[in-house]
């Protein structure tokens, strides 16, 4: 289940492209498999190693090409390990949202961007986050959990202080809103799980109906809003 729109995000082959929190890796193996030299980071070492291992697996079934790469590493997103202006794309999805000195991890991003290269940033959005967070406390306040809700104009003029230039905005996961309300409220019940079924069904199968109903209902009810950031300048040739 993809945030990024990697169309808008225009990642291509032979690119480097670093996955900032990368988790079990989603957004990495979609890189990956478009031919992109690609760096998973993230500091939970049994989301890496879940990350290698798919990333083997996609190599071993030959659904990447032969030129690109994929590696895990476990690294503080407020240190990166990598020199300035390394990589031609940065994602990171879902992961501002957790990390207190968030402007530090901003600068971060934008560090190791080249110039000319485009980011794409993922929070969930205010509204929907919002209802969770007066739902349910232990949706958010839990050791690795939310630290802050963003709105929009926020975390767009966040990283614009780090040089970063918003270019387009998305948003995503309409359907999961109403699930996240569901779930803070009256916890796993049979409802609860229910609609976890029909979500899942919806990720593997991508019925058309439900891609339709989603694309419209983004606008209003997306879980996540994408920002699409671009780095001014040219790297030198």
């Amino acid at each position: 289940m993809l945030t990024v729109d990697y169309g808008r995000l225009g990642v291509r082959r032979g690119m480097r492209v670093l996955d900032l929190g990368c988790g079990e890796g989603r957004h990495s193996f979609e890189a990956y498999r478009r031919g992109a030299d690609v760096v998973a980071v993230d500091w939970n070492a049994t989301d890496l190693a879940t990350t290698r291992e798919w990333c083997a697996a996609i190599r071993a079934a030959g659904e990447a090409p032969a030129c690109a790469s994929a590696t895990a590493v476990r690294a503080d997103l407020r240190a990166l390990p990598f020199p300035d202006e390394s990589f031609d794309r940065v994602i990171a999805a879902e992961v501002l949202e957790h990390i207190p000195d968030d402007r530090t991890a901003m600068a971060e991003l934008a560090r190791v961007l080249r110039p000319g290269g485009r980011a794409a940033v993922t929070v969930p959005r205010w509204f929907p986050e919002r209802v969770c967070w007066a739902l349910s406390d232990a949706y958010h306040a839990n050791e690795g959990g939310h630290v802050r809700i963003y709105r929009t104009g926020q975390l767009s003029a966040r990283l614009a202080s780090t040089g970063l230039v918003t270019i387009g905005r998305g948003y995503a996961h309409a359907l999961h809103s109403p699930y996240w309300w569901l779930k803070c409220a009256v916890g796993d019940g049979s409802a609860v799980r229910a609609y976890h079924k029909l979500l899942v069904w919806d990720i593997t199968a991508r019925p058309r109906l439900t891609r339709w109903a989603e694309r419209g209902l983004n606008p209003v009810l997306g879980k996540s809003v994408v920002l699409y950031l671009r780095k001014p300048g040219s790297r030198p040739s």
